[in-house]
């Protein structure tokens, strides 16, 4: 467990340094926390292509994607990141909703009309897809892009436990802490704003509402905010060690007690903040933490009053989430030819680089990486870099296989923040009733567990 979280972290700093150092981690069978990485030459040569022999731009192709919902984020798909592509033209289908182009993509392989080509889901998502045998085996695919520069371990996981590639690598993105500059002269003594722990959070929050006598910390707990990922990949862990098996432990009870004491100097309108750029940018909040994604304006607009630095660690260590996408192509796909196109142009360096630039989701290559990258995207991937290279740093994947059922685990946990902090209900007593409908669910949908709770064989289950 621990060699694994490991090396996931030490994947993520390979891949981070090419994108702001244009430097790369050499790939090796067992990576060192000291591993040295290398200066990483600009690549000008052509890169290696998949030849789109039967598609053609005037034969269309459907992509599928339960990433890049917002609207804003599907323009950019459409009119920047996929202008130059020429093997078909794209539709390209997005829904904020991952259920439903997941449930869009399970319709059309059960019944054989099958119109989509390329599906772009989470990590967590595919083990559903492949039960229902809705996927193409992509191991020849990956062979005509065996030189390209992908992760190797994050291919690993696109084989999900099998001897196929079910997925080709497609972006990652994480959560970090963002700093206003203001708030650092209210730093609690000996406090270290690139190693804070979640105790010295509530510190910090509490001098700054001593001072100003405003509360400045900020939490995305608004109604499609992603309190629940910090819950799962963040604070649970960090405190536990896992999620689900230590649901109702006295670590848990530990963690809650904590995060009320921090909650008490979190801003009252946290409970509307759907992403906390916005309130970053207003002023109403000073610290933050949030998907990258969701706070990447504020170092755009701000680029001087911003800083990014890691998320705080508890007593097992300083857990991250580590959100995986990746690109395959659904069984009987009208237009394979063109989807092979399209996934080997989505994951070409200069692809990778617009990605990052316009929708802020981060690169699964470990080297060719443009360097002429805006000043703003460095200062978000300098707290990306830290995070990933904290001496406590683990990682924790988004849940695994819960399929559509993936809202109603949501839910559980936010149930369980909205019963102990917002409305104050007796801690143990809260978890020993959630963790008995996470019992359930898990129950019914025989999932395992994952990262960061231990291999299971059977259901994974609070104890």
């Amino acid at each position: 467990m621990k060699t694994r979280r490991l090396s996931m972290a030490l994947l993520a700093f390979a891949m981070i340094a090419s994108l702001v150092l244009s430097a790369c981690q050499a790939p090796a069978p067992t990576p060192a926390p000291a591993a040295a990485a290398k200066a990483a030459e600009p690549t000008n040569a052509p890169q290696p292509t998949v030849a789109p022999a039967s598609a053609s731009s005037s034969q269309s192709l459907i992509f599928l994607a339960s990433q890049l919902g917002p609207v804003e984020e599907q323009e950019k798909m459409r009119n920047v990141i996929l202008k130059d592509f020429t093997g078909a033209e794209v539709d390209f289908i997005a829904d904020a909703n991952e259920n439903v182009i997941l449930d869009r993509i399970l319709a059309e392989s059960k019944t054989g009309k099958v119109n989509g080509s390329v599906v772009g889901a989470l990590h967590g998502a595919f083990p559903n897809l492949i039960a229902a045998n809705a996927l193409e085996d992509l191991t020849p695919l990956l062979e005509k892009l065996k030189d390209r520069p992908i992760v190797k371990e994050f291919l690993t996981l696109g084989k999900m436990g099998t001897d196929k590639q079910y997925y080709i690598p497609w972006m990652q993105a994480t959560y970090i802490m963002v700093v206003n500059k203001k708030a650092l002269q209210y730093l609690p003594q000996g406090a270290n704003v690139d190693a804070l722990t979640y105790q010295q959070l509530g510190e910090w929050g509490k001098n700054i509402a001593t001072a100003t006598g405003e509360k400045k910390l900020g939490f995305p707990a608004g109604p499609t905010g992603l309190m629940h990922r910090l819950t799962q990949g963040y604070l649970y862990p960090s405190y536990t060690g896992g999620l689900v098996t230590t649901y109702r432990s006295d670590d848990a009870v530990k963690m809650w007690t904590d995060f009320k004491a921090i909650w008490q100097y979190a801003n009252p309108q946290s409970t509307t903040y759907n992403n906390m750029q916005d309130p970053l940018l207003s002023g109403d909040v000073w610290v933050a933490l949030d998907h990258t994604a969701r706070v990447v304006n504020a170092f755009k607009n701000q680029p001087d009053d911003f800083i990014a630095v890691p998320a705080p660690a508890g007593p097992k260590g300083r857990y991250y989430m580590s959100v995986i996408a990746g690109l395959g192509i659904m069984k009987g796909a009208p237009n394979k030819a063109g989807a092979e196109a399209l996934i080997d142009y989505l994951t070409q360096p200069a692809q990778q680089a617009a990605t990052v630039r316009e929708v802020n989701f981060y690169p699964i290559l470990d080297s060719g990486l443009p360097t002429d990258l805006p000043p703003y995207v460095k200062t978000e991937s300098d707290g990306v870099l830290k995070q990933a290279r904290s001496a406590d740093a683990h990682v924790a994947l988004l849940p695994v296989g819960l399929g559509k059922k993936g809202g109603d685990f949501n839910k559980i946990m936010q149930d369980t923040f909205t019963r102990i902090v917002l409305k104050d209900e007796d801690i143990k007593k809260v978890l020993d009733d959630q963790a008995t409908q996470l019992n359930a669910l898990l129950t019914e949908l025989k999932t395992p567990c994952w990262s960061p709770d231990p291999v299971s064989t059977g259901a994974c289950q609070a104890k």
